[in-house]
């Protein structure tokens, strides 16, 4: 190591050690290391709050969609702070980096990334057995003994391999390729989410790789633990279920995706840059049926510009069929199911600051095994960033019940015969049935200031 000239002079005369100047010296060369390894690290994320109004006297039970219960009705709501760390890739040929992001606040409990079973919101409990006196009994724990109010969002380590025009890798905890809407709100056009996101898979961990053939075509295919959300999740564990469920799959089993996005050349003119996504996935999941089984997701959506200025309109389709939901020969598949939703949007910007954005929502759980209804909803929001770096926005959204009164109440449980407590809605209690509804009508104010 080089010491400079003061340095030594100061050691001949017995002001400071050489030791100790080594040891300076090799402080200051580890600190130039950590500054340059952080140099191009990143901090952002937002902080999410709302003002939501439920019309109508009893709101236990509102829209069925992600991050809408009752306990943001008609109040005052902080839904969750975000925070992102980031170290992207360069232009290199074996680049890599990282993206870690952490949510804090309420609405880290239905994210459900939790990896204890004990506490994760979809996860109903573990069965253990063994032998004792004349044969073997079964103890189950339940789960939903708390949740968390922080949860990993995502996380994961990028990785480049030069295989023809460069093939990008995440492995860790990453975003499901399928769907219209994202689960950071500012990044949606609406305050909340449709029905068609409701039952789409979310949070995936596992590994996928991205590989952009040119600029109209880009492939994305992975493998991950399972289908849900919960961070190292197996499918061969039960979560989940009754005495007579038992762990079916496989120790290698895994849930697979892939997609496909196509984008619009610039020689299309005004439809310049329209982009339309197409995907699949297939894997197990706790949280489709009563007890678990094989969640098959389809998704095709996209976003089309207009010859008019400004004007964007964009389709949803999402269909999922839960298969193999009783692998015990006792029930044979009766809990297995089909479920849809389509959704169509339009959204103008007027100017830089002004812009509106309009939902159509449908959603046909019409089966015997799910909730047996077909929803209707209109979503319409106006967004005006009057301040830097914040997004306002007042959305009015109505959900329609067509066949029954699915919504208000002032208790969404109800005891079934069995004497156990199940989740149900207003027209099936006896504590409410007045204040039941076909129609549920909200206002709200989202404020989000972005960092």
């Amino acid at each position: 190591m080089k010491l400079n000239k003061w340095t030594v002079g100061l050691a001949a005369v017995g002001v400071v050690s050489l030791a100790s100047a080594t040891t300076a010296k090799a402080d200051e060369a580890k600190m130039s290391a950590l500054q340059t390894a952080l140099s191009s690290t990143t901090i952002s994320g937002y902080v999410d709050t709302s003002m939501q109004w439920n019309v109508g006297t009893g709101n236990a039970v509102v829209a069925p969609v992600s991050f809408q219960n009752s306990t943001k009705a008609d109040g005052f709501n902080l839904n969750v702070v975000d925070l992102a760390i980031d170290k992207p890739e360069d232009d290199s040929p074996w680049a890599s980096g990282y993206h870690i992001e952490l949510w804090l606040g309420p609405d880290a409990n239905t994210l459900a990334t939790d990896s204890n079973p004990f506490s994760n919101p979809t996860a109903g409990g573990i069965y253990s057995y063994s032998y004792h006196g004349e044969g073997e009994y079964y103890s189950y724990t339940e789960g939903n003994q708390g949740a968390s109010d922080f949860a990993i969002r995502q996380a994961y380590v990028v990785l480049r391999t030069p295989v023809g025009n460069g093939i990008d890798w995440k492995i860790g905890v990453f975003d499901s390729p399928l769907g219209y809407e994202s689960t950071s709100s500012p990044s949606n056009p609406n305050y909340t989410h449709s029905y068609g996101y409701t039952i789409e898979p979310t949070e995936l961990t596992g590994v996928t790789a991205t590989y952009k053939v040119n600029d109209e075509i880009s492939l994305q295919a992975g493998i991950a633990d399972v289908a849900g959300p919960m961070i190292n999740e197996r499918a061969f564990i039960v979560y989940e279920g009754e005495e007579y469920n038992y762990p079916t799959k496989a120790e290698s089993y895994k849930t697979y995706f892939g997609a496909i996005t196509l984008t619009a050349p610039q020689n299309w003119g005004w439809a310049n840059g329209s982009t339309v996504t197409a995907g699949v996935l297939n894997g197990y999941s706790t949280s489709v049926a009563e007890y678990g089984g094989t969640q098959t997701s389809w998704y095709v959506g996209g976003t089309l510009s207009t010859p008019v200025t400004g004007l964007k309109v964009g389709a949803a389709f999402d269909y999922l069929n839960a298969g193999n939901t009783s692998d015990d020969f006792t029930f044979n598949g009766e809990y297995d199911y089909d479920t849809w939703a389509a959704a169509f949007y339009a959204n103008y910007q007027y100017n830089d600051k002004l812009s509106f954005n309009g939902r159509y929502d449908y959603w046909n759980a019409q089966n015997k095994n799910y909730l047996g209804e077909t929803f209707d909803s209109v979503t319409a929001d106006v967004q005006y960033n009057l301040w830097a770096n914040v997004i306002s926005r007042v959305e009015a959204r109505w959900d329609h019940a067509e066949h029954g009164v699915w919504f208000g109440g002032t208790d969404p449980y109800y005891d079934n015969d069995d004497g156990y407590g199940e989740v149900g809605y207003p027209w099936y209690s006896e504590y409410d049935p007045a204040n039941a509804r076909e129609n549920a009508f909200m206002l709200a104010l989202q404020i989000i200031y972005q960092f």
